[in-house]
């Protein structure tokens, strides 16, 4: 059963999901395709070429599939993708890419806080915890797991890799290296997100590892290029050890220091 409130603007070929429910004066555009058990509560307005999966919530005001804020975009029928189980709170603005070969993407299971923007291209994965009032420009990836505290801007095409954590009010310009934390403007990479490597059930053996490396970028006086010549030198490594050095050989911004 779906349930729209006599309010709801919702357009006639828009496909909407079974069990879903459209509160008072949302607005839903006509390519728009809802799957099931999704929550708009009021308000909502969803446009563009955009294809939301199961079981979001998406509270009040929140502008989604919105034409890209890019002076390049010529009006292409580009799209939006969200997977399931999204919250999406308040005042959450989340364009459509600026071009078709490319989508904006916003992975499953994510929390979105209030006034948050994600703009054009941007990939944001899985488990991620995104808080108030941050300010993504466009081609920002954010990977699987990764927190980002409130108030903070990141450039375009900055990388943050899966288990990081952003302190809040920090501005990103470099590429954030998977597993740490760090915070400030200018950023500054302080140690191992150690704490939420636990909470994810990391074993402190694979913890451990994953800090050798951290120490072979961070600690021990070698710029990025000697540490991975260094690396090229390594063994019997571990999928997370892996993980961070093909991040950081991928770090076309360069790594946050």
């Amino acid at each position: 059963m779906i349930d729209i409130h006599p309010t709801a603007i919702v357009a006639e070929t828009a496909v909407i999901g079974d069990g879903t429910k459209i509160g008072p004066y949302c607005i839903v555009g006509a390519s728009v395709v809802l799957g099931e058990g999704n929550l708009l509560t009021s308000h909502v307005i969803i446009d563009g070429h955009t294809t939301i999966g199961k079981n979001n919530k998406i509270f009040s005001y929140a502008v989604i599939g919105t034409d890209p804020q890019d002076l390049k975009f010529s009006g292409e029928p580009t799209r939006l993708r969200i997977g399931d189980n999204n919250t999406i709170r308040e005042f959450v603005t989340i364009n459509r890419s600026n071009q078709m070969e490319e989508d904006t993407v916003v992975g499953s299971n994510n929390l979105l806080m209030e006034y948050m923007h994600v703009a054009h291209n941007c990939q944001i994965g899985n488990n991620c915890v995104i808080a108030n009032a941050v300010q993504m420009a466009g081609h920002i990836h954010v990977g699987d797991n990764a927190t980002i505290g409130g108030q903070t801007a990141l450039h375009q095409f900055v990388h943050v890799g899966t288990h990081a954590f952003v302190g809040g009010a920090s501005a990103i310009k470099k590429d954030i290296a998977p597993y740490t934390r760090g915070q400030g403007n200018p950023y500054q990479t302080v140690g191992l997100n150690s704490v939420g490597l636990m909470r994810r059930g990391f074993s402190n053996e694979t913890i451990a590892k994953i800090k050798d490396i951290y120490n072979l970028f961070y600690r021990k006086g070698l710029n990025t290029s000697q540490a991975l010549k260094v690396c090229e030198e390594l063994t019997d490594l571990c999928p997370e050890q892996i993980v961070f050095i093909d991040f950081v050989k991928n770090a076309d911004r360069g790594l946050s220091n």
